[in-house]
């Protein structure tokens, strides 16, 4: 069954049964993860555990709603007789589902995907992007002793937060893997969280915020042909080895005793090659794995750090277009935040899935080119208005959605409008109007 049809039963309508969007994830597979989880409906349930993984994902999908009206609405209430269920039961049975499940039928999905979806290469290697992104949490007694809030001299957040850091794949904007803790977690740690999903003949795309030697030697040893790419950040000491081209070196680049305390199996010294270009004036550098300069060419390396935008597209697109700005998660236990999170993920992977057969059925377009905004409020208002329709219209209904395709297509190349700039701290004092300020206009 495609993605399509399956979202058309999560409908906000009692005329579909929500048990068959068990054709999108295999039965098997959400079993398993129940299974060897300890999480199991031996008995009837009126809320059964296999169905509460697809209300979570719900909960996303369908942001308007709250958990109990999803609940309600949606056909996964045993017995059918039962037309309400009380606010307390849908937070034992997300309780007694826990948060692993959902991770792992998160991870069961992703890696599927991957495969069917056949990526678009640079020199027979995939391009993925790593980096981070903060989640707030509501301002509970119980979130606030496991996630911690940003602060600086003047001011604390009013809210617990919860950073995350993705691994996406580029031209898909799917998600391989993730880990998250509170937001007093460093991105660093929880990026050496992903090394063991780390794929064979890919190129990873880091911020130079991500600087450690420790993790790019990980990064690189874990697999076959495992590379990665990042700025070079300011003050880091080098040796240069060689030349490889004009602008093109093999540097060598001294591990610290604090990396080898840590790591102590690190080298004394890192291979890596350091390219650098003008880019409107200023001079990029970009330190790389890439060291055969006859496999990867230098006149394409320092454009590819572009590609690392994508992934802050991506987090965009399921904060502000899926998750319609409602910045605040839903959940007031933090062992339900991380339940939550989980199915944000495979709910956004779930979206881009679709698209990317909306992107195949068109030619040389990849699915980053397609609107996230306008194709999912389209794929998800048609098929929430499903029910509706004849059935024997559905099937054209389904199709018409990749048919029309085209018209979600981007023009141009998106660029940023504008480049970053500090933020001005806030003044924990008033400042005193002078009563002779004269107003420009």
């Amino acid at each position: 069954m495609e993605l399509s049809e399956a979202l058309s039963r999560t409908s906000i309508n009692r005329l579909t049964e929500f048990s068959s969007l068990s054709d999108v994830l295999e039965p098997d597979v959400i079993q398993s993860c129940l299974d060897s989880n300890g999480v199991a409906t031996l008995r009837k349930r009126k809320l059964p555990m296999d169905a509460m993984v697809w209300a979570v994902i719900g909960m996303s999908l369908f942001r308007t709603e709250s958990v109990r009206q999803l609940i309600n609405k949606l056909d996964i209430v045993l017995p059918q007789e039962v037309d309400y269920v009380a606010r307390s039961a849908v937070t034992q049975a997300r309780k007694k589902l826990g948060s692993n499940v959902v991770r792992d039928v998160f991870h069961q999905s992703a890696g599927t995907w991957h495969e069917r979806a056949e990526h678009p290469q640079w020199c027979g290697l995939n391009l993925y992007g790593v980096d981070g992104v903060v989640w707030r949490t509501p301002d509970t007694k119980e979130n606030s002793s496991q996630f911690a809030r940003t602060a600086n001299k003047a001011y604390e957040a009013g809210y617990p937060q919860v950073r995350m850091v993705c691994m996406m794949e580029l031209s898909s904007h799917l998600i391989l893997d993730s880990a998250f803790d509170s937001v007093a977690e460093n991105e660093m740690n929880l990026a050496a969280k992903l090394v063991d999903k780390v794929p064979d003949n890919s190129l990873t795309i880091f911020d130079k915020g991500f600087y450690s030697l420790g993790l790019l030697h990980d990064w690189q040893q874990k697999g076959h042909n495992t590379h990665w790419l990042l700025p070079l950040k300011k003050g880091t000491q080098y040796e240069e080895v060689r030349s490889l081209g004009r602008q093109d070196k093999l540097v060598r680049i001294k591990t610290t005793p604090q990396a080898k305390k840590k790591r102590p199996y690190l080298p004394d010294v890192i291979e890596a090659r350091l390219l650098s270009r003008q880019v409107k004036g200023k001079t990029v550098q970009i330190l790389t794995s890439m060291i055969d300069s006859m496999s990867y060419p230098s006149s394409e390396i320092v454009d590819l750090y572009a590609h690392r935008w994508e992934i802050e597209l991506g987090y965009r697109e399921m904060k502000q277009h899926m998750l319609e700005s409602r910045f605040t998660l839903r959940s007031n236990l933090p062992e339900l935040i991380r339940q939550e999170l989980w199915g944000v993920l495979l709910a956004y992977n779930l979206i881009r899935y679709k698209m990317i057969l909306m992107a195949k059925s068109l030619k040389s377009v990849f699915p980053n080119q397609l609107s996230f905004r306008d194709a999912s409020s389209h794929i998800i208002h048609t098929l929430t208005m499903m029910p509706i329709y004849a059935p024997g219209n559905v099937p054209k209904i389904i199709l018409d959605i990749e048919r029309n395709a085209a018209q979600f297509k981007l023009e141009g190349k998106r660029e940023r409008s504008y480049p970053r700039c500090l933020k001005v701290s806030k003044n924990r004092y008033p400042v005193a109007k002078s009563k002779y300020a004269v107003h420009l206009k």
